[in-house]
């Protein structure tokens, strides 16, 4: 028996231990597999406190986007929405996902635009609902036939392209249209501050040689959302101070059950969901990627942790997903709606995960408590009303964040003149008409520019295969 064996099974672990290299204990539970925090896993404060503030953050950005696109006036009703998906955010780990969720954000700006063509009032609450509910339909049928990954398969490049550019072109509308008149320096000085720490060159390969400037790294936007909540009311005032008010946020359910669901506004046109459909299956193929990254992600970091076993399972990732959009899609309408994968909130965690078992005894802490304290935080009144006056602006970095990842990965996609072409052009009607114009256009510029090609190189494929 070797010495790393031996360690581990002298170390005291207070909770339900696993065998060395197995998995971490659980209740069987159909396709999931629940795991309880204090009983299954340990509590983890580093990731605690890295949730109290950016769970709060996540939170802003959600709220402000509930009350503009679905016309909630009253702010604490819009945080019951979000209240409520924070505790949708911790059901991935607490049944056997191990990933840090987050929302289908490159279909964000898309959705918008989507929802835009509908009057504001129980129009459009009734397109939001018909649209998540839709597309919790899709998870589930992709998580229990596995026809995901050949749907995403079989879609033409120049049109994957084109959906994720279009995504891009409707974020920076939104940014330029909705967010910059509101507070126009804050904005820009938060923008360049949030592309600096995620994009740029130079300050990566700083982090890469300097502990410290890589842990700073890893915090995402944090940076350019602590400017927007302290320098930007102190100097810039384009924002007003914040108002701290102490206590538990308030929350009101049975006003939103009234008066945002089906169950006051009873269930939406079937009409409603037949027009949805090409925006869900746009949604979808944008969240497809992220169980491809979240596979990348738990093997690179747990290749070198033989002590535990992490098993990630494309098909419960969907089945959790199915689920988290239909709870949002009958109790609360989410116009992020809900997506497998929170890449920069995950990196954070296994960076930690990767350090070995005396720094985090299992995955599970790590992912199960940033999630919990999630929850935690989101209902901790003085949090919220602190970074309540930078809500707008956290929405606007997402939007251009979301405008220039969508940038680099939709040319990084479009490899070909002719699939540039196909997927500018439907990038373009996408954004700006929709995702039913947008998709008919890039199909039938593929039929007509690429289609044939394509069918030739099947043909010769075929025969290959013959001879």
């Amino acid at each position: 028996m070797s010495e790393k064996i031996k360690n581990f099974q002298k170390e005291k672990f207070p909770l339900m231990k696993r065998k060395y290299g197995e998995e971490q204990p659980y209740i069987k539970l159909g396709p999931f597999k629940l795991r309880i925090p204090l009983v299954h896993y340990e509590w983890q404060w580093t990731e605690a406190f890295a949730a109290m503030f950016l769970g709060v953050a996540c939170l802003g950005a959600g709220v402000a986007i509930t009350m503009d696109v679905l016309g909630v006036e009253d702010f604490y009703i819009a945080l019951t929405f979000g209240v409520l998906n924070a505790l949708c955010y911790w059901l991935p780990a607490t049944l056997g996902d191990p990933v840090v969720p987050g929302w289908i954000t490159p279909a964000l700006p898309l959705t918008i635009t989507y929802l835009g063509a509908y009057t504001i009032g129980v129009e459009r609450i009734h397109a939001m609902i018909a649209l998540q509910l839709t597309v919790a339909l899709i998870f589930l049928v992709m998580g229990t036939t596995g026809l995901g990954k050949k749907l995403v398969n079989i879609i033409p490049m120049s049109i994957k392209g084109g959906i994720v550019l279009g995504a891009g072109i409707a974020a920076g509308l939104n940014v330029l249209n909705a967010r910059l008149p509101i507070a126009p320096y804050t904005i820009i000085i938060s923008v360049l501050i949030a592309y600096v720490f995620l994009f740029s060159k130079f300050f990566m390969q700083l982090a890469e040689k300097n502990k410290t400037w890589k842990l700073i790294r890893n915090q995402g936007i944090v940076p350019a959302q602590l400017f927007a909540i302290i320098v930007a009311p102190i100097v810039l005032k384009e924002i007003p101070l914040p108002n701290i008010e102490w206590g538990i946020t308030p929350l009101n359910f049975g006003f939103v059950l009234q008066n945002y669901t089906i169950f006051g506004l009873g269930f939406p046109d079937i009409s409603l969901f037949i027009k949805a459909i090409p925006m869900a299956l746009t949604a979808y193929i944008i969240a497809f990627s992220d169980f491809v990254l979240a596979k990348e992600i738990v093997d690179e970091a747990t290749i070198k942790r033989e002590d535990e076993k992490v098993d990630f399972d494309a098909g419960r990732s969907n089945l959790v997903s199915a689920l988290r959009n239909a709870i949002m899609g009958l109790f609360a309408p989410w116009v992020p709606m809900n997506g497998p994968l929170w890449a920069s909130g995950l990196l954070t965690i296994t960076e930690r995960y990767k350090q070995g078992y005396p720094t985090m005894k299992s995955y599970w802490g790590g992912v199960g408590t940033f999630r919990a304290a999630t929850v935690i935080a989101v209902m901790m009144l003085p949090l919220v009303t602190l970074v309540r006056p930078a809500f707008g602006i956290f929405f606007g970095l997402t939007m251009a964040v979301q405008a220039y990842a969508c940038g680099f990965i939709g040319m990084k996609t479009l490899t070909e003149n002719s699939s540039r072409g196909i997927g500018m052009v439907m990038a373009i009607v996408l954004a700006i008409k929709g995702p039913s114009a947008g998709l008919l256009t890039g199909i039938i510029l593929w039929l007509f520019i690429e289609g044939e090609k394509a069918l030739l190189k099947s043909k010769v494929s075929d025969e290959k295969k013959e001879a």
